[in-house]
């Protein structure tokens, strides 16, 4: 199971993470964001950066121009979408880069319904638990709600995974939906402060939930 670290501000962090295994990391771009992480990463740094994992940058609302310049500067490999963009934007994106459109749902969403419009012009998918703003709340959504979807393209799993949570992710991938299962996203869950990664959490996380 391919497993995502949002929210790193750390070079030496990012490097302890794909040592470990880790497949992707998430880079907020965000400026709202205690997890903001412009003037703490240096985009020569990662433009150099030679390791396995994959480089995503996490934006929310982000004009068009801009998003590129940064996908660009940062030498990016996927961007997540995490606002409230149009299908149309996701579409022009997504000519360029990898694109993972975000929904932040609440109980009994009508999930299918709202990823329809954005089939023909994203990736892949993340489902995450609605909150009051655009950050991750440290809370989960009930996957029971995509148990019955038809929904038919590669998704991340978010909103507040936890260390102890390995059993129950385990037992998710033998739902039919999790033939689509790309990623597991964990982030505040596994802090010391907003951006600082407990190591020892992420690695125990990594070990157990592919053991």
């Amino acid at each position: 199971m391919r497993i995502k670290v949002c929210g790193i501000t750390m070079p030496a962090q990012l490097e302890a993470f794909d040592e470990m295994g880790v497949d992707l990391a998430g880079f907020i771009f965000y400026p709202k964001s205690p997890r903001y992480m412009v003037n703490r990463i240096q985009p020569e740094y990662l433009r150099r950066f030679k390791g396995k994992i994959a480089k995503v940058g996490v934006f929310v609302n982000e004009p068009f121009e801009e998003l590129m310049r940064t996908v660009e500067r940062y030498r990016l490999d996927m961007v997540q979408l995490h606002g409230d963009e149009i299908p149309r934007y996701c579409e022009k994106v997504a000519n360029y880069i990898t694109v993972i459109k975000a929904f932040r749902l609440s109980d009994n969403d009508p999930i299918d319904w709202m990823a329809k419009p954005y089939d023909e012009g994203s990736d892949m998918y993340m489902f995450d638990t609605l909150g009051a703003g655009y950050g991750g709340t440290g809370k989960k959504f009930d996957w029971n709600m995509l148990k019955n979807s038809a929904i038919d393209k590669l998704f991340f799993l978010s909103g507040g995974i936890e260390p102890g949570d390995e059993e129950k992710l385990k037992e998710f991938t033998n739902e039919p939906i999790a033939k689509k299962l790309f990623a597991v996203d964990i982030n505040s869950k596994f802090e010391t402060s907003p951006g600082e990664k407990d190591i020892e959490k992420v690695r125990k996380f990594v070990s157990n939930l592919r053991s």
